[in-house]
């Protein structure tokens, strides 16, 4: 098997901006509030007319850019997200016109907020066994396009924006490990009830605003905590390796109390964590993409490091990686 290692890296980040001082003009809200709670300041916005794949295509540019390969070299694009500009085609399919890609196999992953983990899993599976040579993985959302603004309690969460990096092969480092999983029997506690096959959008769903995101989130807290450090321990394990060794963690942005509490039952000291939920909020697949995007390009990484990316979300699904940069 090859060694396959990120060699680019690009993020965009929408020009609009919801500040907290915004919201409290919206809902019944503070920002003493939002930040005690969830860590969070402000969050981007899409403008209209903007969908995920023009965020997608800004990222991978810049990605691609700083690979130093053309789109035309691509053989695969994998796209993480649940906010697609219509349910099909993929956003992958989009993006590969718009890029001029036309080599490349396209297709969308569906796993929320862990979605950019799972690509990026999926992914090195195609370049390690040298199906493929070079592949663009993203995680995008534009979740505000599924956020109830009448809900005080998960509009203040979300944000949008795009992560985008390149993988083929290395000499050396690159994706050590992968740790994938699921509990569907959870799958209850955060959805977007209707617009599938389940519940067909009806003048009925609309009116009961059941085409926005739904959340149990005192539940999801505590299974977000717990989730998060075991898929931390088992992908280190899986690496032959301990937490001494990590340089740096990049969570899921979720909320800063969750990944804080993480940390702490790692006995990971704060200055090892990244975050960039204070001006970004939840992204869902786009927060991990982003804080690695983010990470590399403020020199957080340097080559050699560990690097832990470690998230959760809808489904329940989980993900965690180790790599070596």
């Amino acid at each position: 098997m090859k060694k396959i290692g990120i060699i680019g890296v690009g993020e965009y980040l929408p020009k609009k901006i919801l500040t907290n001082a915004d919201l409290e003009k919206m809902v019944d809200t503070s920002d003493e509030w939002i930040t005690t709670r969830t860590g969070i300041k402000e969050r981007h916005i899409v403008s209209e007319g903007e969908a995920a794949s023009d965020l997608a295509f800004n990222a991978s540019n810049l990605a691609l850019a700083d690979a130093g390969i053309k789109a035309e070299d691509l053989d695969l694009i994998v796209v993480a997200t649940i906010t697609g500009d219509m349910p099909f085609p993929s956003v992958a399919s989009i993006l590969q016109n718009k890029l001029g890609a036309m080599h490349a196999a396209c297709f969308d992953i569906s796993a929320a907020c862990a979605g950019f983990v799972y690509a990026l899993s999926v992914a090195n599976q195609f370049l390690a066994c040298g199906t493929y040579k070079n592949a663009l993985v993203i995680g995008v959302e534009v979740l505000t396009s599924v956020t109830d603004w009448l809900d005080r309690g998960t509009c203040v969460l979300f944000g949008d924006g795009c992560g985008a990096v390149v993988l083929s092969e290395v000499k050396s480092g690159g994706i050590i490990s992968s740790y994938l999983g699921c509990d569907g029997s959870r799958a209850n506690i955060l959805n977007m009830p209707a617009g599938g096959s389940r519940c067909p959008a009806t003048h009925e769903t609309v009116d009961k605003r059941m085409h926005y995101i739904k959340m149990q989130g005192n539940e999801l807290f505590k299974i977000a905590v717990n989730t998060m450090t075991k898929a931390a321990l088992v992908v280190l394990e899986q690496a032959k390796m301990t937490f001494a060794d990590v340089d740096l963690i990049i969570p899921h942005q979720a909320n800063a109390r969750i990944i804080m509490a993480v940390a702490k039952k790692l006995g990971i000291p704060e200055d090892k964590v990244y975050l960039n939920i204070e001006r970004c909020g939840n992204m869902s697949s786009a927060s991990t993409a982003t804080a690695l995007c983010e990470a590399v390009k403020e020199g957080r990484v340097k080559k050699g490091d560990i690097i832990l990316l470690d998230a959760f979300g809808a489904g329940l699904v989980w993900g965690a990686s180790v790599i070596q940069w």
